[in-house]
């Protein structure tokens, strides 16, 4: 799904396994590109040591050599001045950087090139890249990170996301927290997991894991710049209202959240409210997916009034369009269970009523279409 420019510098931003290396060097013919991965303990100690032999290499490489790609470069961000050094010669190859943290570069200050290189994402396998092998009972279970997805069996795929809990979100991530209290963030992290969809209690969350406020925010800063996950801003007609609620987390997959909450050695069952919260935080990580590799530039926030009614995601479009979606893990959503639709109706008029759901067919209820999940990506322009 991700449309990737071969006339172009460009970043392209991804948690790990989510095959970045894999689609770049598909991409990218081998004769015609020059490749460093700093994952590589040599690569990165002889760059590291002396970024300027990187210069010197690419002004020296074969012609035919169009492209340069630097996998992980947060790993070594002051490889970044060599690239720009470069991007003034004349004839300048392509330069392609991939990486797992933009705080990394942020925080070493690092030069980004000023827009001499385009931003991507990449994310784990959607639906639609996944096509007939799609089951959304397995994406819910095990997510849809291609080395879990496409495991051959259960088994291996449970272990590999054990072992990307562990090695990554418990060693990568607690590296780039810098923080004194390291117990206090790994309890930080076993929170976040279980408030994964919630509205963020700041406070509680520092009062059970014995730090403050502004480090609980900062906590969640450091997932969202490492790209684990993502907040979502309560709805709010003006941008600096939506600044001042608190927002909801959403891990990058459901998958990791299952491991990360130490329930991914049970299956989920239909018709629980375990299926449903996963159900639910499937359908909106995999709209802002698709939305993203269409470059839609769509906003996204969640409903929530006064007297309890919510919407579990509002959509923004550029054109006007306001599109309200309650997710329900139903073949047969009662309207009792939409009035967060209808009570957003009432400060919205304007705006498209649906609930994406396990329905077989579309139906109108009271101004609020239920349909099949799928549908919904049809209706906002995401396939």
């Amino acid at each position: 799904m991700i449309k990737l420019p071969k006339k172009h510098s460009f970043f392209l931003f991804g948690p790990r396994q989510t095959g970045k290396s894999t689609l770049l060097k598909a991409f990218f013919p081998s004769n015609s590109t020059l490749y460093y991965d700093l994952l590589k303990s040599e690569e990165f100690i002889r760059l590291f040591a002396n970024s300027a032999i990187f210069r010197e290499e690419v002004l020296s490489r074969d012609r035919r050599q169009t492209h340069i790609i630097v996998d992980e470069i947060q790993r070594v961000p002051q490889l970044l001045n060599e690239v720009h050094a470069i991007m003034e010669e004349k004839d300048a190859p392509f330069f392609v950087m991939s990486g797992s943290s933009a705080r990394k570069l942020k925080r070493a200050k690092s030069n980004l090139l000023a827009g001499r290189a385009w931003n991507y994402s990449l994310y784990p396998l959607t639906h639609i890249e996944l096509g007939a092998g799609f089951s959304l009972d397995r994406a819910l279970d095990l997510g849809t990170m291609p080395s879990v997805y496409l495991s051959g069996g259960i088994d291996d795929a449970k272990h590999t996301l054990k072992a990307y809990v562990e090695t990554y979100l418990k060693e990568e991530i607690q590296e780039e927290a810098l923080v004194r209290n390291l117990g206090g963030f790994l309890r930080f992290l076993t929170l976040a997991g279980d408030e994964n969809g919630n509205v963020i209690n700041y406070s509680n969350i520092a009062r059970e894991i014995g730090t403050s406020y502004h480090t609980v925010k900062e906590y969640f800063q450091i997932l969202e710049d490492t790209l684990i996950g993502f907040l979502l801003l309560p709805y709010a007609r003006s941008a600096r209202k939506r600044l001042v609620k608190h927002p909801k987390f959403y891990f990058f997959d459901t998958g990791v959240h299952r491991a990360l909450t130490k329930k991914i050695a049970v299956p989920l069952e239909k018709k629980t409210s375990c299926y449903g919260r996963a159900f639910e935080h499937f359908i909106i990580i995999e709209i802002l997916r698709l939305t993203d590799y269409k470059e839609l530039d769509y906003k996204f926030s969640f409903y929530g009034s006064s007297n309890q009614a919510e919407v579990d995601l509002i959509i923004e479009t550029p054109k006007g369009r306001t599109i309200a979606v309650e997710i329900k893990a139903t073949d047969n959503p009662n309207t009792g269970s939409l009035r967060g639709l209808k009570s957003f109706a009432e400060i919205c008029p304007d705006a498209e009523l649906y609930c994406a759901s396990l329905a077989p067919r579309r139906r109108v209820v009271d101004d609020i279409s239920i349909l099949p999940w799928k549908e919904l990506f049809q209706i906002i322009g995401a396939v």
